[in-house]
C-alpha cells in the first residue's frame, strides 16, 4: 500500500484525478463534435500549461531552498560571530551536529534559540561595556578638565565591526575604570585638602573664601550638584599657586603685625598702660610669642586688625611725645637701679641732672636721649651677663668672709661651750666656718685669675662700683697678710709673757692673775657675755675688726656720689688698718696689764 503523504501516493492521486477529468473532457468533446485534430491541439495545450505550472512550482521550490540555505549559512555565521565576540568556546552548533540528517527548516529551527540567547548575551555585554565606557569617559573628562574628552585613546568603539565583548576585554576595561576611579579619589582628596587649607588661610587673613577659590575654578565653591568638583591638573596647579600666594601674604602680614605688636608692648611698658587697656588687644599680643604656622585665630592677620593695632601704636606714640621727659627720667632711674644691682658705674652723660637740663634747653631730642638710655641699659645687661660668673664668685667670697667674721665674734664668747640652747648648732657652724675660711685664699686667687681672663677677653678693666676688682682683691690679700703678721706677733708676745709669768711663779709663788671683766663690750656694741651664754653672737657685716673687705660690702648700701666718696674712704682705711684691730686692742690691753703688774714686783725680770 502507498503511504499517505508520500510522493508515490501523491502521484497516484494526481494521475487518477487527471484521468477522470480527461475522460470527462473527451465525453464533452464527443457531445460537441470536436474533430480529432482539434482534440489533439487542445490536449497539447493542456499538457503545455500543466508543464508550465509544474515548472513554476519547481522554480519556486528551488528559490525557497536557496533562501533556506542562505538563512542557515547566515545564522551559522552570526552564531560564530557572536560566539567569537562573547568569547564563548564551549557551545557546539546544532547545524554542525545534525548536518546530514535534518532538513534546512529543521536546522534553522534548531539553531534559532541559540542565536536568540547569544543575542541577549551580546546586548547585556554591550550594556556593560557602554556603562563602563560612559564612566571612563566621564572620569577621563574630569581629570583632563573636559578639554580632550573625545580623545581617541579614551574613546571606546563598540561598533559591531570592531567590537570585542569578551570577558577578558571587559575585565581590562573594569581594571582601567578602577584605576581612573582611584586617581579621581586621590585627586578629589587632594583638591579637598587644598580647599581646606585655602579656607584656613582665608580665615586667618580675613579674605573672602568664595571669591578666592572661584578664581581657581567655579566648581570649587558651588553648593548645587549641577557640576562636579573639578579635579584637573590645572585646578590642582591653581590651588597650589593660590596656597603659596596666601602663605606669602600671611608671612608678610605676620611680620608686620609682629613688628607693630612689639612696638605696642614697648609703648605699653614705657607708658605704664593699665592692664584693662591692654585687654582689648589680648588676641594679637600672643603673636609675638607664636610661630607663623601656629596662628589659627580667624581674622587675626586681617588688614582691619593690623590697622587697629597700628592706630593704637600711633596714638600711644603721640602720647609718648608729650610725656617724653617723664619717660627719660624713668628709664634713667631703671638704668641706675640696674647698675646698682650689677655694681657697674652708669654713664654720667645721661644722668638725671644732665638729661633734665638738655631736655629743658631743647638742645637734644628727647627721643634720641631715650634711645641712648635704652642702648645703655642693653649694654649693661650684656655686660652683666658676661660678669655673672665672676659676680657669683664674689658672692661666695663675701659669704665666706661673713662666716669668718661670725667665727671671730664666736671665739670671743666665753660661754660658747656652755650646754645652753643652740650650743651644739653653733659648734657645728663653727666647724664648717673653719673649713670655709681655709678656702678663702684660694677663692681670692681664683677670683683674681678669672678677673684677669675676663679683662683680657673684654679688653677693659673689671670695675666693681667704679674701682678695679683686681686692686680690691690685692688690697684684701695685703691686709689679710698684715693681719696674719699682727696675729703672729701677738702670739709671740703672748708666749714671752707666759714665760715671764712662769719665771715669776717659780720665784715668788703663784699669784692670782688680774680678773677680767665679763662685761667687756666691743666697739661695735656686741656684748660678748650676754647673760645666759646660750644665745650665739650675731655677726655684723662691716664691723671694725672683721676680715670681711668693707670695700666690697659698703658700696651696696650707698647711692650716688655718697657711695663713691665712702667707697674710696673705705679703700684707704682698709689698706692702713689691721682687720682684727679691736680684738688685738683688747688683747694688747690685757698684755699691758700683765706687764704693769709684773713690773711692779720688786724682782720682776721686766724691770731695768
Amino acid at each position: 500500500m502507498l503511504e499517505i503523504g508520500s510522493p508515490n501516493a501523491l502521484f497516484f492521486r494526481t494521475n487518477t484525478t487527471c484521468n477522470n477529468l480527461l475522460r470527462e473532457l473527451q465525453k464533452i468533446w464527443v457531445e460537441i463534435g470536436e474533430t480529432e485534430t482539434e482534440k489533439d491541439r487542445m490536449l497539447m495545450e493542456l499538457e503545455r500549461e500543466c508543464l508550465q505550472i509544474y515548472q513554476r512550482k519547481v522554480d519556486e521550490a528551488a528559490n525557497s531552498k536557496a533562501k533556506l540555505h542562505q538563512s542557515v549559512a547566515s545564522i551559522e555565521a552570526e552564531v560564530a560571530s557572536l560566539m567569537a565576540a562573547l568569547g564563548v568556546l564551549n557551545i557546539n552548533s546544532p547545524i554542525k551536529l545534525d548536518k546530514g540528517s535534518k532538513s534546512l527548516k529543521e536546522k534553522l529551527a534548531a539553531v534559532t534559540p541559540l542565536v536568540e540567547e547569544l543575542r541577549i548575551q551580546k546586548e547585556e555585554r554591550m550594556k556593560q561595556f557602554s556603562d563602563i565606557k560612559a564612566q571612563i569617559e566621564k572620569i577621563s573628562g574630569e581629570i583632563s578638565g573636559y578639554s580632550d574628552h573625545l580623545n581617541k585613546a579614551m574613546n571606546i568603539s563598540l561598533t559591531l565591526e570592531e567590537q570585542d565583548l569578551t570577558l577578558r576585554n571587559l575585565n581590562e576595561y573594569q581594571t582601567h575604570l578602577r584605576t581612573l576611579q582611584k586617581e579621581k579619589s586621590d585627586r578629589l582628596n587632594k583638591v579637598l585638602g587644598y580647599v581646606n587649607e585655602v579656607h584656613a588661610l582665608c580665615g586667618v587673613l580675613g579674605v573672602d573664601f568664595s571669591q578666592t577659590v572661584s578664581e581657581v575654578h567655579p566648581s570649587l565653591h558651588r553648593t548645587d550638584q549641577e557640576q562636579s568638583t573639578n579635579i584637573s591638573d590645572s585646578t590642582l596647579e591653581g590651588l597650589e599657586y593660590m596656597i603659596q600666594k596666601l602663605k606669602t601674604e600671611r608671612k608678610s602680614r605676620f611680620q608686620k603685625l609682629k613688628d607693630v605688636v612689639a612696638s605696642l608692648f614697648e609703648l605699653w611698658n614705657l607708658m605704664d598702660t593699665p592692664q584693662e587697656d591692654r585687654t582689648k588687644f589680648g588676641k594679637v599680643t600672643y603673636v609675638v610669642r607664636s610661630s607663623e604656622a601656629n596662628i589659627t585665630e580667624p581674622g587675626i592677620l586681617s588688614t582691619e586688625t593690623i590697622e587697629q593695632v597700628s592706630t593704637e601704636v600711633d596714638s600711644l606714640s603721640k602720647l609718648k611725645a608729650s610725656r617724653m621727659k617723664e619717660l627719660v627720667m624713668k628709664r634713667r632711674s631703671e638704668l641706675e637701679d640696674l647698675c646698682r644691682l650689677t655694681h657697674i658705674q652708669p654713664d654720667t652723660s645721661t644722668s638725671a641732672e644732665k638729661s633734665t637740663a638738655l631736655i629743658d634747653s631743647g638742645l637734644v631730642d628727647p627721643s634720641e636721649l631715650l634711645a641712648n638710655i635704652e642702648m645703655q641699659i642693653n649694654k649693661i645687661k650684656d655686660e652683666a651677663q658676661s660678669r655673672k660668673d665672676i659676680m657669683d664668685r664674689i658672692d661666695r667670697w663675701l659669704s665666706a668672709c661673713e662666716e669668718e667674721n661670725w667665727l671671730e665674734e664666736y671665739n670671743l664668747d666665753e660661754n660658747r661651750y656652755s650646754a645652753g640652747r643652740g650650743g651644739h648648732v653653733n659648734l657645728k657652724r663653727a666647724e664648717r666656718a673653719r673649713v670655709t675660711i681655709n678656702k678663702i685664699p684660694g677663692m681670692v686667687d681664683n677670683l683674681i685669675k678669672k678677673t684677669l681672663v675676663w679683662e683680657e677677653d673684654m679688653q677693659k678693666s673689671f670695675l666693681y662700683d667704679g674701682v678695679r676688682l683686681v686692686n680690691i682683691l690685692e688690697d684684701y690679700k695685703l691686709t689679710r697678710k698684715q693681719q696674719e703678721e699682727e696675729k703672729k706677733r701677738y702670739r709671740d708676745q703672748k708666749k714671752r709673757q707666759d714665760l715671764l709669768l712662769t719665771q715669776r711663779e717659780s720665784i715668788y709663788g703663784s699669784k692670782p692673775s688680774p680678773r677680767r671683766s665679763s662685761s667687756f663690750r666691743k666697739p661695735n656694741g656686741f656684748n660678748i657675755s650676754n647673760g645666759n651664754g646660750s644665745v650665739p653672737p650675731t655677726p655684723r657685716r662691716g664691723s671694725v675688726g672683721t676680715t670681711t673687705p668693707d670695700v666690697l660690702l659698703t658700696p651696696r648700701s650707698y647711692s650716688g656720689h655718697h657711695r663713691q666718696n665712702g667707697y674710696f674712704k673705705e679703700v684707704r682705711r682698709l689698706s692702713t688698718t689691721p682687720l682684727n684691730y679691736v680684738a688685738m686692742q683688747k688683747e694688747d690691753t690685757v698684755s699691758t696689764t700683765y706687764t704693769s703688774i709684773y713690773s711692779s714686783e720688786p724682782d720682776s725680770p721686766l724691770q731695768g
